[in-house]
């Protein structure tokens, strides 16, 4: 039920899938990626809510570490995956090769934090408890659930996001307003970053 494109971006060989909303989705999209594809990263690309009030519409955020929200904090701890803590990190390397691409192609207002993921969207309700327990940057409904499979899989991972709705402007509304621009920043500064990676 998913569409696979099969490609090449500045000579790096790139797979590229719409995963769907929330975590099994986009947890059955990677799975397929790594053992179908054999891919070795994955980069997630798209939208989320800004839970930090210094973050405004069509701001970008890339993962350093990401977790959920709405699972028990020792689920993953205690059990398999048997993490250290209920933080995924994002690649090093990755990482440092986002920083890069920013700076080379101007991409104004981009910051780097954690991201939290969870099956609502968040609007006002919830907003405060998030902030008490994880301090993010920004709430989605799959870069968790993405970095949990590639964690699984020891494959590298980052998640790029750009800012659909914010604490001021909240609510479904303003993501439906926004997506599709927002979609586009997101999508482009991955462009950036895979042409860093050749």
């Amino acid at each position: 039920m998913l569409r696979f494109h099969e490609g090449k971006i500045n000579g790096a060989n790139v797979i590229a899938v719409f995963s769907g909303v929330c975590k099994v989705n986009a947890a059955i999209a990677t799975q397929i990626l790594i053992d179908c594809f054999g891919v070795n990263a994955v980069i997630n690309a798209g939208t989320a809510g800004a839970i930090d009030e210094k973050l405004n519409v069509f701001d970008t955020v890339i993962s350093t570490e990401c977790c959920y929200h709405d699972v028990a904090e020792d689920i993953l701890v205690e059990f398999h995956p048997w993490m250290k803590t209920v933080f995924f990190e994002s690649s090093p390397y990755l990482l440092k090769r986002s920083r890069i691409a920013a700076a080379k192609s101007g991409f104004p207002n981009v910051c780097w934090g954690r991201m939290v993921t969870g099956e609502a969207f968040i609007a006002d309700e919830g907003r405060r408890e998030i902030v008490k327990s994880f301090m993010p940057l920004s709430v989605d409904m799959e870069t968790a659930s993405i970095a949990h499979v590639c964690y699984v899989n020891d494959i590298p991972f980052l998640s790029i996001r750009c800012i659909t709705d914010t604490a001021t402007h909240s609510g479904i509304e303003q993501f439906n307003e926004n997506c599709a621009k927002a979609s586009e920043i997101a999508a482009s500064l991955t462009m950036e970053v895979i042409k860093e990676l050749i």
